[in-house]
């Protein structure tokens, strides 16, 4: 059991899917969620289920690809409980497009929301951190932040954007006790790959069924992961447990990447 009682921690991208199970499985470690969504209704869903449960969660409106809305969300945290202990980037997009097909706005779109909205919250937050000297930062990448695969080409470059911003974060802000470190989902059944399947199973002419059984079955486990699996990993990189790990990447998908 990481213990997180007392801490303050914003998750991006709560409102579903792995970052809901982020934020839950944090709230029951003990940490306070600032859960933000750009849908406010899912982030105060979220942050009610959480409070249901027993933990303590608020919702806040949220586009990490607007560096206005960022500032103003840690403001706005701020002044609701006056410390911000960690930060969970986890807000990303995808879409499965050839890269000869591929239009200025739908690279400009992946990469606003899965690199510039991680520069955009964690610029907004470090200030803070610095002052209270302690922090810890993750971001959801990928295992194709690691190891490209093909028809994701811009998802793909950035997760790959995460990694090394995490790294280089990781050796600027060690002397203010901050930690920036990553985890590394693999194949996860969120509303995110429902359009994807269906893309897939069209391309190849079978069902969607098929389509996800075909991604699974590269893992090595045998099974997919679940949101919660990756919320344990957050959960562990954001405790005191964890206070000598930083820019790291935590592998989490099932041996499906061998790094």
């Amino acid at each position: 059991m990481y213990a997180l009682d007392g801490q303050v921690v914003v998750v991006t991208g709560s409102g579903s899917g792995i970052g809901a199970g982020i934020a839950k499985t944090l709230a029951s470690h003990g940490a306070t969620i600032a859960a933000t969504d750009i849908n406010p209704e899912a982030a105060k869903s979220i942050a009610e289920e959480i409070a249901t449960s027993g933990g303590k969660a608020i919702g806040f409106e949220h586009d990490v690809a607007s560096g206005a809305s960022s500032r103003a969300v840690v403001e706005a945290v701020l002044a609701e409980f006056g410390r911000i202990d960690g930060l969970m980037n986890n807000a990303g997009i995808s879409n499965r497009v050839r890269f000869d097909e591929m239009d200025d706005d739908e690279w400009d779109r992946v990469i606003a929301v899965n690199l510039t909205g991680v520069f955009n919250t964690t610029r907004a937050v470090v200030p803070h951190m610095i002052k209270q000297n302690h922090g810890r930062i993750v971001s959801t990448a990928s295992f194709v932040g690691i190891q490209g695969i093909p028809l994701f080409s811009h998802y793909c470059a950035s997760k790959f954007g995460v990694v090394g911003l995490t790294q280089s974060l990781a050796v600027e802000l060690a002397p203010y006790e901050i930690t920036v470190n990553t985890v590394l989902p693999g194949v996860v059944r969120t509303p995110l790959w429902e359009p994807m399947l269906d893309k897939t199973a069209a391309a190849q002419g079978i069902t969607r069924d098929e389509a996800w059984a075909n991604a699974v079955a590269p893992i090595p486990l045998g099974r997919p992961q679940d949101p919660e699996d990756i919320g344990e990993a957050v959960t562990f990189l954001m405790s005191n447990a964890a206070r000598n790990i930083t820019g790291a990447s935590l592998n989490v998908t099932g041996g499906q990447l061998l790094h």
